[in-house]
């Protein structure tokens, strides 16, 4: 069952409106800024689930049909990335973080300190329709968690059951007996495009259900909310980020992102 009723819905037509939504109305009690404490991620049609790209594999009808891959999975690509790693990864989870930046199916989800970046992804791609853009309020789901409030480093996943030291092969295979957790990491900069797309990640300990269902499932879906482009202003809000230089010449700062960039714009 589904709980899109509890779901907020902001239905935005312009980029500047949509900024406007997003910067806090009154300043921080403490730093006196208009900066906003969420993350985002740039979506397709709203009604659709939020899904990790382990959720996708083998197709959407249903979801999650090759789910119990995770493991032979990350384990090929550890077997097969040795001679492309520069240097040895500090820990497992940060093999889990290269391995979803490089396009490997997990269960780790791509997340953003930059709307404007999520708006891209939101509207890049040509299929018609509406568009998306998520916004999380990670802070609370930390709180409900009894986490930290603050983004975790990949060190600190290791110590994130409290008792004995945790790996992503302890999560996979549930040796360790621990409750169920949403939590957001902030990855190295392993790469230029990581940087460039202020990228931080949300991991989940359950693998079973869509993000937004387990939100729900801890009165959670307040933290929330879908902003919705309309079809019909897709198109002048692709343009606005363009003009304001968000594109993928920033956002993949390497040949392919230049190449990308004037494929979709003379396109």
């Amino acid at each position: 069952m589904r709980h899109e009723r509890a779901i907020e819905d902001v239905v935005v037509s312009s980029l500047g409106e949509f900024i406007d939504l997003v910067t806090p109305s009154a300043p921080d009690v403490r730093t006196g800024r208009h900066r906003d404490t969420g993350v985002y991620r740039g979506g397709p049609a709203p009604g659709a689930p939020i899904l990790t790209s382990l959720d996708r594999l083998g197709g959407l009808q249903p979801p999650r049909t090759k789910a119990d891959l995770e493991e032979h999975i990350l384990r090929n690509f550890i077997r097969y990335s040795r001679p492309f790693l520069s240097s040895p990864p500090v820990n497992d989870w940060e093999l889990l973080v290269l391995a979803q930046h490089h396009g490997l199916p997990t269960r780790l989800l791509d997340w953003t300190y930059s709307p404007l970046v999520a708006a891209h992804f939101a509207t890049a791609a040509a299929p018609p329709g509406d568009r998306c853009v998520w916004r999380l309020e990670w802070i609370p789901m930390h709180r409900k968690f009894g986490l930290p409030e603050l983004a975790l480093l990949i060190e600190d996943l290791e110590e994130l059951t409290g008792e004995e030291r945790f790996t992503p092969w302890s999560l996979f295979s549930r040796q360790i007996d621990i409750p169920e957790f949403a939590c957001m990491i902030e990855p190295p900069s392993l790469s230029t495009r990581i940087v460039a797309q202020a990228a931080v990640f949300t991991l989940c300990s359950d693998r079973t259900v869509d993000f937004d269902e387990f939100l729900a499932r801890h009165d959670l879906l307040g933290a929330l909310t879908r902003f919705v482009i309309p079809e019909e202003v897709v198109g002048r809000f692709r343009d606005q980020l363009d003009l304001a230089g968000v594109d993928e010449r920033r956002l993949f700062p390497d040949l392919d992102g230049l190449a990308a960039r004037l494929r979709r714009y003379y396109s």
